[in-house]
């Protein structure tokens, strides 16, 4: 027993050292050589998956400034994730609870990874669109548009989608960014810049209980619109581009009164 204990003692301090070599001693009598070996392959591995993931936010704060984030962040954070995959995620729940901002920090650097995470995230997403009762090529006005699992429609101060080494903006411009981020039916990610009225559109399509021209009828009553049927002619445009893209995969039935149906989540 007492042998456990010091073993699991000297774990944890091995384990403190990688993590913040220059705050906890390296426990006694373990080459310094071994030790070197052990710090850069640990920090190496995750820096390494991390700057991969965050390619823009990277290239942006410059290979010192990201160094330095990566190792408050290895040496602060508890991450209690076994899976070398849900690291990106444990980082971004880093930046947004636990690290002390920095006034050099872009304003946008929140959202900016956010944007460049959600990618990983709907790659290795568990989730499969079912097709079972979508017809493909059904009458999207008149069916209803059943929205693929594998989409997320998000909202950002900043246009993170363009911002880059060339274009940082300093202040969020008057307007929200809306994007839908999917990842279609030949599992490749894409990212599509949209308004607000066709967030709303994919938004109201998920409960799988409207027609396309309910919910087009829908949103033009909530926009107040004069000739609600001009609405109806430009939705019809953007359910064949959403469809077109798999970010919905076809036309379900139309639901009976008192009939139950799942919603397409």
């Amino acid at each position: 027993m007492a042998d456990q204990v010091r073993f699991r003692d000297l774990q944890y301090r091995l384990a403190a050292h990688i993590r913040d070599p220059e705050k906890h001693a390296a426990p006694a009598d373990i080459e310094e050589r071994r030790l070197a070996i052990y710090r850069e392959l640990f920090f190496n591995n995750v820096s390494g998956l991390l700057a991969g993931t965050y390619p823009v936010l990277y290239e942006i704060l410059g290979q010192s400034v990201w160094h330095t984030l990566i190792r408050d962040y290895f040496s602060r954070h508890q991450s209690h994730t076994p899976y070398f995959l849900e690291i990106p995620r444990d980082f971004l729940e880093y930046l947004e609870n636990d690290r002390t901002p920095n006034q050099a920090d872009p304003p946008f650097m929140l959202e900016l990874a956010h944007y460049e995470w959600i990618e990983l995230a709907l790659s290795v997403d568990e989730a499969e669109p079912d097709l079972e009762g979508v017809d493909r090529d059904g009458d999207l006005m008149e069916g209803i548009p059943m929205v693929s699992p594998l989409v997320r429609v998000l909202s950002y101060r900043y246009p993170v989608h363009r911002i880059g080494p060339d274009y940082q903006p300093t202040k969020p411009p008057g307007e929200a960014t809306w994007l839908v981020v999917f990842r279609d039916l030949h599992d490749s990610v894409g990212f599509l810049h949209i308004n607000q009225v066709t967030a709303r559109l994919i938004e109201l399509a998920r409960d799988g209980v409207r027609t396309g021209r309910q919910i087009l009828g829908e949103i033009a009553t909530e926009m107040g619109h004069q000739r609600p049927e001009r609405v109806l002619e430009g939705g019809r445009d953007i359910l064949k581009m959403l469809h077109e893209k798999a970010i919905i995969l076809g036309a379900g039935k139309q639901i009976q009164k008192g009939q139950h149906h799942g919603k397409a989540e």
